[in-house]
């Protein structure tokens, strides 16, 4: 493949406005994703410290194999919900190596609340099992937590995606032949209670613990029985009478220790074979991408400048450059292996709805996994291109996208607005991973234009009405819906909702991608097939 040819200009006053702005958005990441993995009310790390107990990052560590990479997922899920009380959602998510196998890791946090549930914890453990599911992944249950925050216990259970989804996937796992092994080292109440029960292996220790469906207080109140937590769900009744658990452990780190060995004997499933080459770093300096992406969501920029920053040797070898060119796709190589990228380079028009669809069919018939690189104002409105068929030949790269059988991974690079994020395979349409820049903006379109075009249609109700157009109520309506969309799309409420699986600094991007696609080998590919294109 061709070597792409930088036209990047590091000494230019934009690059240097650029970098500086991406350089403090960076340093601003970084801040709240240390607070939401360390800051900790001390009398919490101390109750911990007082019952034996490590704090959730040093048992991740003590698990997983020394000097090999952690893919951290949503880490700063919740960091705008729940009045900042729930940092990380209340749990740990991401993929690692314990004893050479690539696992998803899940653990409660019980220095927040105990490590009770909150409604986006339960949505945090559920995206991470769907994505074991996805991509056959063994699971790893670090288990700590008081239960479901019962404040919000009318968005904890009852619907399709709320806890019960918890246990449904662990199911689906578990008939997948995708191991699980659950670490119990505190309680694991109520619903709680069945990751372990669920779980093909489990470890528990001895004095912190505790298993059971009610927990003292629940069983006084319903039955009269008083109990302690011991006698009621701890180590020696589950390993020695009820047979709930498998495995005794004296401390965390001997229950740490029995896991690591569990999960050595587990078999490694086979991966499917991807294309590969032997790995090359970037020509290009991923440094310079602070410098390449703009300091302002309006302002356009070549995503092969971003190309060259991530693929191996930058090198790139371009599908139609002629044809389409707000659509970039072409072949590379990431980390060696094989992949299809689409990059947006402006509006999707017809031309470039239509090479996108085909570029998706070739990769899915060369089974070549596809990388969608976002930033995207939507497919092009107006007449003239109604006329042409817009909608239909978007439709036609829905569709291929949708359908396809290879696996899919997202980057929002910058922007992600209309009907453009669903052909770029936004959160919908199940990529395998989906990460955020801290500079993405998200929404049904940019905030300029959704106030303007409600600023249009009280203009047009007021004249419907015949009453007077005053020009403050006009004013109003812009401002306050200007107002609203500036929060809500940024990439902090977007990671905080979990509509990603996390932001990433930009230079962290190919690593993150390597995770990733490695990851996604341990699933077979689908079977190939379209639904109608409308032709």
């Amino acid at each position: 493949m061709a070597r792409i040819q930088s036209s990047l200009n590091i000494s230019s006053a934009d690059f240097r406005r650029n970098y500086g702005a991406n350089k403090v958005r960076i340093e601003e990441f970084r801040a709240k994703q240390h607070a939401a993995r360390f800051n900790r009310p001390q009398r919490d790390v101390e109750r911990l410290a007082k019952q034996g107990k490590m704090m959730p990052r040093e048992r991740l560590e003590r698990l997983l194999d020394p000097g090999t990479p952690f893919l951290e997922l949503s880490s700063l899920a919740a960091n705008m919900a729940y009045d900042g009380e729930a940092p990380g959602a209340s749990s740990i998510t991401g993929i690692g190596i314990v004893s050479g196998r690539e696992v998803m890791l899940r653990a409660d946090d019980p220095s927040i609340k105990g490590g009770a549930w909150y409604p986006l914890t339960i949505k945090k453990i559920v995206r991470c099992l769907d994505m074991a599911i996805e991509n056959r992944l063994p699971v790893v249950h670090l288990c700590d937590s008081a239960g479901g925050f019962l404040p919000l216990q009318s968005q904890l259970f009852p619907d399709k995606h709320m806890a019960g989804r918890i246990f449904r996937n662990q199911s689906i796992l578990s008939k997948l032949n995708c191991k699980q092994l659950s670490l119990v080292f505190g309680h694991c109440t109520a619903g709680g209670a069945y990751i372990p029960g669920l779980s093909d292996y489990s470890v528990i220790v001895r004095g912190t613990g505790a298993v059971f469906l009610g927990g003292p207080p629940l069983v006084k109140a319903a039955t009269g029985e008083v109990v302690t937590v011991d006698e009621l769900g701890g180590c020696d009744l589950h390993t020695q009478v009820s047979g709930t658990c498998d495995y005794p452990a004296g401390s965390e780190a001997e229950a740490i220790a029995i896991g690591r060995e569990i999960v050595s004997q587990w078999d490694r499933a086979p991966k499917w074979a991807i294309q590969q080459a032997e790995v090359e770093a970037p020509h290009y300096d991923p440094d310079e991408l602070y410098g390449i992406i703009p300091d302002d969501i309006k302002r356009g920029f070549d995503m092969r400048e971003v190309i060259a920053r991530l693929v191996d040797g930058s090198r790139f070898h371009e599908y139609q450059p002629a044809y389409g060119t707000t659509l970039v796709c072409g072949y590379a190589n990431l980390w060696g292996f094989k992949i299809g990228i689409l990059a947006n380079n402006g509006v999707l028009f017809n031309d470039s709805a239509l090479k996108g669809a085909h570029f998706i069919e070739l990769c899915n018939q060369n089974q070549t996994p596809l990388v969608f690189l976002q930033n995207i104002t939507g497919y092009m409105v107006g007449r003239e291109y109604e006329a042409r068929g817009i909608t239909k030949d978007g439709a036609k790269m829905i569709m291929a996208q949708t359908c396809s059988r290879v696996p899919k991974f997202t980057i929002m690079c910058h922007g992600s607005f209309g009907a453009g994020n669903y052909g770029m395979c936004g959160r919908a349409y199940d990529a395998r991973f989906l990460f955020t820049w801290p500079n993405h903006q998200i929404g049904v379109m940019g905030g300029e234009q959704a106030a303007k075009t409600l600023m249009e249609v009280k203009l047009r109700q007021l004249e419907r009405n015949a009453q007077h157009i005053d020009q403050a109520i006009l004013d109003r309506v812009y401002h306050e819906t200007l107002e609203a969309y500036q929060e809500q799309v940024t990439a902090y409420y977007s990671t905080s909702e979990i509509w990603d699986d996390g932001i990433i600094d930009p230079v962290d991007t190919r690593n993150a991608l390597g995770v990733a696609i490695s990851a996604s080998l341990n699933a077979p590919l689908g079977d190939p097939g379209y639904g109608v294109f409308r032709f």
